[in-house]
């Protein structure tokens, strides 16, 4: 498949048909596969019909413009902001509220057309019912509110200008306006306007951290330097910026047919499933509305038996269902999540969605980037060889870890290399910072080597000013080595050469080797010990420079002139100094010094005898000093092997997918604790048993290294294969495409996967991935946007405090539900007695709302504060099959038995008051249709005392009112044991002080709705005897017995025993 060659029908034109969607995606999923990167210019050109000094014509550019459209990225279609209002009003627990609604009003209908003077009741739950799905979803939708902004951060990378050469003029253009077969120059500060094919080039670099993850910037000539496009050197990419030098290119792809384009539609195009909380909501409405269509079907039909017409039995089907609503529990998991939320922003995980915040605990596998996540993505000196001896870098602030002599003659000579061959510099205004953590300008290996040095010696551009540089070579491909020259302040007044780059090149231009401060002939013995040593370094998965120098006689070279002679003979040059110091801006009042280095600086160069000249070499390259290496490494972040512990320990399997190198990426795994110490490779294996790696079974080794190349080559059911078989995975190399196609895998396994990722290239596999983890400081805007949640700190060990929030939320929410569901039964035995037993009505409707949206939501609410009662991070992940929020056990006990005390405590409130006001059980029974007759004033009750309407609706309301607060007692035991599923209260504690506001809150909210004057005629709520809140708190302390005897028995008992099966939660 081609993506970059308009000659084979790969347009965009109006004519073509759109391909399927599934069909598109595929092919977007398949990695890039071009070779203008490997024929020669001139079949490229003859190709493009281009010519390399002209450029093409402006009626040629206007033609394939039309054709091939503006070189800019296609945005895909965009959910309008009402529909996904929509979605947040009515989708999930919200629909089961509406039908509730619904029903209300139909019920009222049916009352109110047959009825003269019907109650209302119906009619102000499905009021209250249609509010608080309102204000739920207007709440969830400003806080998830998350517009598909991908494509608006791919347009922010898009270029604005091109400088392009038309008919053998060099003009500017909108970037838009670009075409396959432009002739086009970018410069340093430019960003690449198309993907290019490069033609000449000039120390011309690009950063293509945001495409390929890799941190350090590229450098790209007109060589073919690999098969893979992303990886040779004669390509340049739309979007990335050029750090360094100039180039000229031909335009081969321009707008979605780029790598950029290709990564935008992939990553916009990308459907994704329900988040695990999505379903486990879906399955709990499945559940409660399984329950209150059998329970409503049920007493549908008992109605008839009983004698009731249609309609009643249809009102009371309806009421049945509705009773079964938990009208407080959608409010309170959304104010759970956003509470866990916050909470996770505070230890620096920001949640974008809310369901994300549960996702992220039910994670059972991790993709991790490597550079950022976890490393600190600050190239650090590790190690330094020299004197024959490999050394550990000190990177302490104090230098007291320090195992080698900072006075060695050897080691001076290395730090004065590494000072000196060196373009990095401290910015302005850090110096009262740690070095470390100082910010530098150069590339990040300069700094790394600066930082070093600064920490061992100090004094490092004191020491440049004293020895300014005369002459350099940059760093080139060709090369691999840079070398600079510089006047001294040694006592001869000699100059010194110096010189670093890839060791290898470095060690075949020197004679001699530095040891112990003295100078040995280079021999095989020395050459073994270097190889030996560059191998050890570069098996550590680090980045190796080799250190040369050589002293250059100064008769030969330059007349020298020291700073007395300049005094007496040449005043001139030092006015001319003191000028440039001052042009300089130092601080300080120029000193001898720096006028001195100045000074030497313009005598060396022209008024000496000898002018150096870096294009034409003259002096000397080879002959040179070896002194020794030093290594770099990116290294790990130091919370990152403790987090990759607790995430061993909580059964969550960590892969590294990377486009770094293989060697580097193994390092940084065996480092972070991904690849175990005593784990091998099947290569490791391979080497120790002197087979080859096919003899080799692939379950005998529970590590991998999988390179990007060999991965292109995988099947669906290889990959599967290396994922079930190995526990401790590598993917280096690896382009977006393959990071994508790892997601799915592991997907395919059943596994729930968080991806981190900081860079264009990840979004694809962010967006893919059950929750999408973006790095917040190094993260492009892209990522950030694709990802559910952001690390504000680019730290891995967050997202394992993350996925402890999220395990412990979700416990929570089991115990929120079971103490919010277990008031149901009590609410709604009430209705069914009143059917069968035909009784006047002990709760009313109205009550029911003051308890589920008044008295049951703060303490709800509360215990999603509660803490783990065990270590939750060392238990595996949970099964989202087998392990679901709202299970048969949960509904067994809150419906079964917890709720089955409460509605006894109910129920023995309201005979106790009845019959205190002479309405004994036996009197009730049958008693409901004359005891609702308004024409019916002298009902006599079980003494003979006869009772108008108006008073019989007192006393029925003075029972809602008592079997409300009867509810509210028992809900006080029912809130201690639902903060533990295991444990007993005595271990778990009360130090949750939100739970211990919450029953404070119930109960004083239940006293001042039955005493507040005027209540009686709104909720219909009447005052209370102290001695009817009494009766009730026996079923209370049963309910706390019994919950603390069924946990002990839990404790006891083996794992997997009957009760744990039954009543475990």
């Amino acid at each position: 498949m081609r993506f970059c060659d308009f000659q084979r029908g790969d347009s965009f034109g109006k004519g073509k048909k759109p391909a399927k969607k599934g069909q598109q995606m595929d092919e977007l999923k398949q990695e890039l596969d071009m070779d203008e990167h490997r024929i020669d210019l001139d079949v490229l050109y003859s190709r493009l019909a281009t010519d390399m000094n002209v450029g093409m014509t402006v009626e040629q550019a206007k033609l394939r413009l039309e054709r091939d459209g503006p070189n800019c990225l296609t945005p895909p279609k965009t959910t309008p902001e009402w529909v996904k209002f929509c979605k947040q009003l009515f989708g999930g627990f919200s629909l089961l509220l509406w039908i509730g609604a619904i029903l209300c009003f139909v019920a009222y209908s049916i009352e109110a057309s047959t009825h003269e003077e019907a109650l209302k009741d119906n009619l102000y739950l499905g009021i209250v019912l249609t509010v608080v799905v309102i204000l739920t979803g207007c709440f969830s939708y400003y806080q998830e509110a998350k517009s598909s902004k991908i494509m608006e951060s791919f347009a922010k990378m898009v270029p604005q200008f091109a400088m392009v050469i038309r008919g053998g003029q060099k003009i500017e253009v909108p970037a838009e306006a670009l075409v396959v077969g432009d002739i086009i120059e970018v410069k340093f500060g430019d960003r690449v306007p198309a993907d290019i094919r490069i033609v000449t080039a000039s120390s011309f670099k690009v950063d293509n951290s945001a495409l390929t993850g890799e941190s350090e910037p590229q450098s790209r000539t007109p060589e073919y330097t690999n098969e893979n496009p992303l990886e040779t050197k004669n390509l340049a990419f739309f979007s990335t910026n050029a750090v360094e030098g100039t180039c000229r290119g031909v335009v081969i792809c321009t707008g979605d047919r780029t790598v950029m384009g290709r990564i935008a539609n992939l990553a916009s195009g990308l459907e994704t499933g329900d988040t695990p909380i999505a379903k486990e909501i879906a399955h709990f409405i499945h559940l409660i509305t399984g329950v209150a269509v059998f329970l409503g079907v049920t007493f549908f039909i008992i109605s008839f038996i009983l004698g009731y017409t249609w309609l009643q039995a249809v009102i009371f089907l309806i009421g049945i269902i509705v009773a079964n609503v938990p009208e407080g529990l959608l409010a309170t998991v959304t104010v759970c999540l956003t509470l866990t939320a916050k909470r996770m922003a505070n230890k620096n995980c920001l949640v974008k969605n809310l369901e994300a915040v549960e996702t992220l605990g039910s994670t059972s596998t991790i993709c991790s980037d490597k550079t950022g996540t976890l490393t600190q993505n600050r190239m650090t000196v590790a190690h330094m060889w020299f004197d024959n001896r490999i050394f550990d870098a000190d990177t302490t602030d104090d230098q007291s870890t320090a195992n080698y002599d900072r006075n060695s003659p050897s080691w001076m000579a290395l730090a004065r290399i590494a000072m000196l061959c060196n373009r990095a510099e401290f910015k302005l205004g850090e110096e009262s910072k740690p070095v470390l953590k100082r910010e530098c300008t150069g590339d990040a290996s300069e700094s790394a080597l600066l930082k070093c040095v600064e920490l061992s010696i100090g004094g490092v551009s004191a020491y440049r000013q004293q020895n300014p540089k005369l002459c350099e070579l940059p760093f080139n491909s060709t090369n691999k080595y840079q070398l600079s020259i510089h006047t001294t302040d040694d006592k001869d007044n000699r100059l010194l050469l110096v010189m670093k780059g890839a060791p290898e090149r470095i060690w075949d231009r020197c004679s001699t080797i530095c040891i112990n401060g003295k100078d040995e002939p280079v021999s095989d013995e020395w050459k073994q010990h270097f190889e030996q040593a560059y191998n050890d370094l570069g098996g550590m998965g680090e980045r190796v420079l080799g250190f040369c120098d050589m002293r250059l006689d100064a008769a030969t070279y330059t007349k020298y002139l020291n700073y007395s002679n300049i005094r007496r003979n040449s005043p001139s040059i030092l006015v001319e100094g003191q000028r440039r110091v001052e042009t300089a801006g130092f601080n300080s009042p120029p000193t001898e010094t720096r006028i001195l280095g100045l000074v030497r600086r313009k005598t060396a160069l022209h008024l000496g005898d000898y002018k150096f000249n870096p294009d034409e070499c003259n002096f000397p390259v080879t002959g040179l000093r070896f002194v020794g290496l030093m290594s770099m490494i990116d290294p790990p972040r130091a919370a990152v092997p403790d987090a990759v512990r607790k995430c061993r320990s909580a059964g969550i399997k960590v892969i590294m997918v990377t486009g770094d190198h293989p060697i580097t990426a193994k390092a940084i795994a065996k480092g972070v604790g991904i690849i175990s110490p005593d784990s091998r490779t099947m290569d490791e294996l391979a080497l120790e048993r002197g087979v080859s790696v096919n003899e080799i079974n692939p379950r005998e080794s529970k590590a991998c290294v999988i390179h990007g190349s060999d991965l292109r080559e995988m099947t669906a059911a290889q990959i599967d294969d290396v994922l079930r078989n190995h526990t401790e995975i590598v993917f280096a190399r690896t382009s977006p495409q393959q990071k994508l196609i790892i997601v799915e895998g592991c997907q395919r396994q059943g596994s729930i996967v968080a991806v981190t990722g900081d860079g264009v290239n990840d979004s694809p596999a962010l967006k893919k991935a059950d929750i999408g983890v973006a790095m917040g400081i190094a993260g492009s805007d892209v990522s950030k946007q694709a990802a559910d949640m952001i690390l504000l700190d680019d730290n891995f060990a967050s997202i394992v405090t993350g996925v402890e929030e999220g395990r412990i939320i979700f416990d929570n929410l089991k115990k929120s539900i079971a103490y919010t569901l277990t008031s149901n039964i009590p609410e709604i035995t009430p209705f069914l007695v009143f059917i069968i037993a035909n009784i006047p009505l002990p709760l009313g409707t109205i009550t029911i709302l003051c308890i589920d949206l008044g008295t049951d939501m703060i303490p709800a609410i509360s215990l999603a504060y509660e803490e783990a009662e065990s270590d939750i991070m060392k238990r595996k992940p949970r099964d989202p099959v087998h392990d679901k929020l709202v299970n048969e056990r949960l509904i067994s006990m809150a419906y079964g038995q917890i709720g089955m005390i409460q509605a006894a405590g109910g129920f023995f409130v309201y005979f106790v008051i009845m019959a205190e006001n002479g309405f004994w059980p036996s009197r009730l029974y049958g008693l409901r249709q004359e005891w609702d007759a308004k024409s019916i004033n002298d009902l006599a009750d079980s003494y003979g005392q006869e009772w108008t309407y108006s008073q019989r609706k007192r006393l029925e309301y003075t029972c809602h009112t008592a079997f409300f607060a009867s509810i509210v007692v028992v809900q006080w035991a029912d809130l201690m044991i639902c903060k533990t599923r295991m444990n007993s209260i005595f271990q778990q504690g009360m130090w949750n002080h939100h739970l211990t506001f919450g029953l404070f809150f119930e109960t004083t909210l239940a006293i001042a709705l039955s005493y507040t004057p005027g209540l009686e005629y709104g909720l219909r709520m009447m005052p209370l005897r102290f001695t009817w809140w009494l009766p009730a708190l026996p079923f209370s302390i049963v309910i706390f017995v019994y919950d603390e005897v069924r946990k002990f028995l839990l404790r006891r008992l083996p794992p997997g025993s009957w009760l744990e099966k039954e009543t475990y939660y």
